[in-house]
């Protein structure tokens, strides 16, 4: 272990235990787009980092003003103040937008600062080179589900993040759902898989319902009975030994409504649709 990463080393651990007895982790967002705000939503509803300890900039104030006003959080004057103020710097800005906003603020990741960057399409590697080769790095995408603590996050970390550091960043990360570490060539599919899906699950849920309302319900029930219902089967997902194939056979009752709907979904085509759809989010741009 070089002599620079044993001083990051102690001074971690000092600053961890720091926290824990006066509870002033601070956390910086340099964007405040839809993901961003829905994490610090998330974060908000954990309550293990105070609201005025979270700050906050993006080019166009107004765009966020009433948002962060409305939580509380810190409005910052620039990018550079975020970083100064925060222990962890969430970079939340369009991928074309990285090289600006990085330069901007390469010089203030000093003092065991760590960076969390949840742009999608800038690796590791090109993050290290926009700034530094000793800083802590966490490469994270998250879905919009965070935003109700129910999110899923996937996460790989550069070679500066040690245990110490990597356990600060779940337990920053862990109340806005479930994280999981993976290779970061896989972060594209990874992504796709979770970032979509939300779209599709309320498709799927509006489609439903509305189906429902066609013979009776309300809309405002059936759009009820159909979130809960999708929510507590995936529940049995995550949770069952059993495979999703081998649920859908114990739902499915011999000449019952349920594998009557499942043949019409296969006989109009739902699994290659499902399929396609999928194959279109990994379709790069030429």
């Amino acid at each position: 272990m070089t002599n620079l990463n044993v001083s990051h080393f102690f001074y971690v651990i000092i600053k961890l235990i720091f926290l824990e007895e006066v509870g002033a982790m601070k956390i910086g967002f340099i964007g405040v787009g839809a993901m961003a705000k829905a994490m610090i939503q998330g974060i908000i509803n954990a309550g293990h980092i105070d609201a005025n300890d979270i700050f906050v900039h993006a080019p166009h104030l107004n765009k966020y003003e009433e948002f962060a006003d409305k939580y509380g959080i810190s409005k910052c004057d620039s990018n550079l103040e975020v970083v100064k103020n925060s222990d962890v710097v969430v970079l939340a800005v369009g991928a074309n937008n990285t090289i600006e906003a990085l330069k901007e603020v390469r010089d203030s990741f000093t003092n065991g600062k760590i960076l969390v960057s949840i742009v999608w399409q800038v690796t590791l590697n090109r993050l290290q080179e926009l700034t530094n080769y000793d800083l802590p790095i966490m490469r994270m995408i998250p879905n919009v589900n965070v935003a109700q603590n129910e999110g899923m996050m996937v996460y790989h970390n550069n070679e500066n993040v040690d245990e110490s550091i990597e356990k600060q960043l779940n337990d920053t990360f862990n109340p806005l759902g479930k994280m999981m570490l993976i290779p970061e060539d896989k972060f594209d599919v990874s992504g796709s898989l979770i970032g979509c899906t939300p779209a599709y699950a309320y498709l799927f849920a509006d489609i439903l319902s509305r189906s429902a309302v066609n013979y009776g319900l309300d809309k405002k029930q059936a759009t009820e009975m159909a979130a809960q219902a999708i929510l507590g089967s995936m529940k049995m997902v995550e949770t069952s030994s059993k495979s999703p194939s081998d649920l859908i056979d114990d739902v499915c009752s011999p000449n019952g409504g349920t594998i009557k709907g499942l043949m019409e979904l296969k006989k109009n085509g739902f699994e290659k649709s499902v399929i396609n759809c999928f194959d279109a989010t990994q379709r790069k741009e030429k």
